[in-house]
């Protein structure tokens, strides 16, 4: 008979996981299978460091299973004595492993960002799971149900790990990839990695059918590339009350990837969502105050799925940003009586019309408030999306862009480009990643294009930096509307040939530089500006008529 050790461990000061619920499902699964009497269930519950070595001790388990946090690098959260986060480190995990590497058959760490620990444990144990990044609750029940299913009909660890993520697809969770298996009996296994590697590297890959890099990237796709904490960050955040998350990135970045992420995850919670793209608004509605609010009240009932009731909330004398505060306060927030996650994605569409933005935002301020001592507005979680500084005149205390959880979305490092690179199938060298990201830099969006490109037998790495700038590349669109967009601003046009034409950091003006930095086109060394990447400085040198080393003229 095997044991099975279930260690489960939620400190207080983190977020509530479904753990028991987690149990249950592994035990009801394990008592209806064909080998049940092969296997023996142990649990232990808000597990502290010394009742983990203990357990390890005492019941001499094959199999270790942890359900709880986990820290990426930090390591896993276990629970001091009162009942608080104590994080044990990867090193003290392998070396405890060690020591029972002659017991323990599999070690599965149903943990968020636990990849990190399970190869440091793998280094002893034959079978190890863990999670690439961040998992919601209902996916690691998902698999670990299948997990455990599918050993109690006589499959192998390896198997098991196969119906676990298959578990997770069949419930239509776009999480299947985040599962990791590290094993000495896996003959495909192409995911090992070197003690130390960290959160930011997600080696295990799934080999799929390639995808147009073209709009956001779809929650089931295994080609969006987490940059941590980020993620985890607005994870979190979107779970407290009355929460605000503004996400600021030059266009194809990943902002709206990450908003719907966003938004997924709090679905996952039981939360509501919306969201709503303001590019979608027609221009009518934009002429007005008073008509926008409807169309945004309007447009987050539909998206609700609940009736339009704005007859009822917009009568009276009340100005329009009254008459939309009661429209959520007395209907929308007590109807749906669950949290809310509100997406806002091309808030720049509003940045256009100053007279509607002042308002507007600063109506979106003042619920944020109100959600600090109001139980009704404590329900409403807002994640607003924008590509542009903001330039429009706000009160401080009436601007919400300068409140909640800022993140401003960076470029993909050297490991994540590489992680990239492996899951379009591609086998390169560090210095030909290195090669790509001097054409490119970290772009997204522009290191998609190249991969998915050179995935299909369409281009070459030395064919695309020969032809890249040109319109017989794969960059032309993408190009030319940067360069019709230029071509509006003399000012910008005057100091983007200021960048690419000097051989170091160049002082364009702040207005200009953080103009240019929203276009995506710069990147900040101190308060100067250098050209994101080659690609930009050579094709704006040769619209520009400008020889690389000369100044313009």
């Amino acid at each position: 008979m095997k044991k099975i050790l279930i260690l489960s461990a939620n400190p207080t000061n983190t977020d509530k996981l479904r753990l028991d619920e987690e149990v249950r499902e592994i035990q009801a699964g394990l008592e209806r299978a064909r080998s049940r009497d092969q296997f023996e269930i142990i649990t232990k519950w808000a597990v502290r460091t010394d009742d983990l070595r203990r357990a390890l001790l005492d019941y001499e388990p094959e199999i270790v299973h942890f359900s709880g946090h986990g820290a990426g690098n930090q390591g896993l959260a276990l629970e001091n004595n009162a009942g608080e986060i104590q994080l044990v480190s990867t090193a003290a995990l392998a070396r405890l492993f060690k020591l029972f590497k002659n017991q323990v058959e599999c070690v599965l760490l149903n943990a968020c960002y636990s990849e990190v620990q399970a190869v440091a444990i793998h280094q002893h144990i034959d079978c190890v799971v863990g999670m690439s990044q961040a998992i919601g609750d209902r996916a690691a029940i998902e698999f670990a149900v299948g997990f455990y299913d599918a050993l109690g009909a006589d499959r192998t660890y390896e198997e098991a790990y196969e119906f676990g993520c298959t578990a997770i697809d069949l419930e239509n969770i776009p999480e299947s990839a985040t599962p990791v298996l590290k094993s000495r009996n896996n003959l495909t296994d192409n995911s090992e990695t070197n003690q130390g590697t960290s959160q930011e590297s997600t080696s295990a890959v799934k080999v799929i059918s390639l995808e147009n890099p073209e709009g956001q990237v779809p929650l089931d796709s295994a080609f969006y590339i987490e940059r941590p904490p980020i993620e985890t960050d607005c994870y979190e955040t979107i779970l407290k009350p009355g929460a605000l998350i503004r996400i600021k990135a030059p266009r194809q970045m990943g902002k709206t990837s990450l908003m719907t992420r966003i938004l997924n995850h709090a679905h996952q919670h039981d939360y509501q969502y919306a969201s709503v793209n303001f590019q979608s608004a027609d221009a009518e509605f934009l002429s007005s105050l008073d008509l926008f609010l409807q169309w945004f009240c309007a447009s987050i009932t539909n998206e609700l799925n609940i009736p339009v009731k704005l007859e009822d909330y917009w009568q009276g004398v009340l100005g329009s940003k009254n008459k939309c505060t009661n429209y959520f306060q007395r209907y929308l927030l007590p109807v749906i009586n669950t949290p809310i996650a509100l997406g806002l994605d091309e808030v720049d569409e509003v940045f256009k019309h100053p007279v509607i933005a002042a308002d507007f935002f600063g109506l979106l301020r003042a619920w944020h408030e109100r959600s600090k001592n109001e139980l009704v507005w404590k329900n409403l979680r807002l994640v607003i999306a924008h590509s542009k500084e903001v330039y429009i005149p706000l009160n401080i205390n009436q601007s919400p862009f300068n409140v909640g959880l800022p993140i401003e979305l960076p470029d993909l490092n050297h490991s994540q480009v590489q992680d990239l690179v492996k899951r379009h199938g591609i086998n390169w060298s560090d210095s030909q990643v290195e090669e790509l990201r001097k054409l490119v830099d970290g772009h997204p969006y522009l290191v998609r294009v190249a991969l998915y490109e050179i995935a299909r037998g369409r281009i070459t790495l030395p064919k695309l930096q020969q032809i890249a700038a040109t319109e017989e590349g794969p960059y032309s669109d993408h190009l030319r509307r940067h360069w019709l967009n230029l071509q509006i601003d003399a000012e910008l046009l005057a100091a983007i040939a200021q960048v690419v034409t000097a051989d170091s950091p160049v002082n364009v003006g702040v207005e200009a530089a953080f103009k240019l930095r929203s276009m995506g086109l710069v990147k900040f060394q101190g308060n100067d500006v250098i050209p994101l990447c080659d690609l930009y400085r050579q094709y704006f040198s040769a619209r520009l008529g400008i020889k690389q080393g000369n100044s313009p003229t």
